[in-house]
Order: structure tokens, then C-alpha cells, then sequence
């Protein structure tokens, strides 16, 4: 027979694991949402500007919000105007068409992007100034990204725990 302990514990070391899988997901799926949702709300300010106007003031502010300069990415430019231009469009035209055209410029950004060790959804969070604060106690970001946050977290919530000494 399992003890009451034991049980307890199996079960909640199977929910830390559950919550953990949880929250990993849902920081990725809140920022990737939260980059679409500034990245329209910031091309639609800029549209008056013409397509080709609003592509550059929205990759200098998206560039200036992750503390970029634009020659730092030179690998994936292409792929950030490609983006905004198709946002640009969705704008000026939504429908099925354009909403296909961003999703296609996402998966082009996000393949010239991502790596083992970061993706696009990850330099939302660890760089951008409008990085929700609970995506940091989740995942919190490497040295080197958050250097305007003095405050960041530098682990993730899960692994604090109770003092030493009430361990026994």
C-alpha cells in the first residue's frame, strides 16, 4: 500500500509538472498574441506613411522596443519588413487572403529566427518593454536581455521554495 505521503507527494510533483508544461505554453501563445496585437496596433498608426513609410517606422519602433539596433539582425531583416508589409496589408485590407499572407511571413520570420535557444515569442518577453511581468517568472530571461529591467526575475517561480529550515 502506497502511504498518505508519498501519494500526496506523487501526485503533487505530477501537478507542479502539469503546471509547469502549462504556463511554459501559455507564456509562448500570450507574447506570440501580444506581438501580433502591437504589431497591428503599431502598423495602423503608421499606415499614413504609405506601405513602404509604415514598414520602416514599424521595424525602427518594433526594433526600439526589443533595444535593437537594425544592423544586429541582418540574418532576419528581410523577414521583419516582409512581416509588417503583410500586416501593412491586412490593415489596409483585411480578409482571408491577407490574413494567410502574415500568417505565411510569421512561419518566415519564425523559421530565419528561432533556435534551440530562443524564439521569436521568447525575444517578446525577455526583450520587449511591453513584456507582461508574469512572462519573466515563467521563463525568465538570459543576462544581456533585459537590461533596461533591473527588477527582472531570475528564476522561474516554481523553484521557490520554503525556507531551509522548514525542510527538517
Amino acid at each position: 500500500m502506497t502511504h498518505m505521503l508519498a501519494e500526496l507527494t506523487d501526485r503533487a510533483e505530477a501537478s507542479i509538472a502539469a503546471m509547469k508544461a502549462a504556463a511554459e505554453r501559455a507564456r509562448l501563445d500570450h507574447a506570440a498574441a501580444e506581438l501580433t496585437r502591437h504589431m497591428l496596433l503599431t502598423t495602423a498608426r503608421f499606415a499614413e506613411r504609405g506601405r513602404d513609410g509604415a514598414i520602416d517606422a514599424v521595424v525602427a519602433d518594433w526594433l526600439g522596443a526589443w533595444h535593437l539596433r537594425r544592423d544586429e539582425w541582418p540574418e532576419i531583416a528581410a523577414e521583419m519588413e516582409t512581416l509588417t508589409g503583410a500586416f501593412y496589408d491586412y490593415i489596409t485590407e483585411p480578409g482571408d487572403a491577407t490574413d494567410r499572407a502574415v500568417r505565411t511571413a510569421w512561419d518566415a520570420l519564425k523559421a530565419a529566427h528561432d533556435t534551440p535557444a530562443r524564439t521569436l515569442e521568447d525575444q517578446m518577453a525577455w526583450r520587449s518593454m511591453c513584456a507582461h511581468g508574469w512572462w519573466g517568472e515563467v521563463n525568465p530571461a538570459p543576462d544581456g536581455y533585459r537590461d533596461h529591467d533591473a527588477t527582472r526575475p531570475r528564476e522561474p517561480f516554481w523553484t521557490k521554495g520554503c525556507p531551509p529550515e522548514c525542510l527538517g
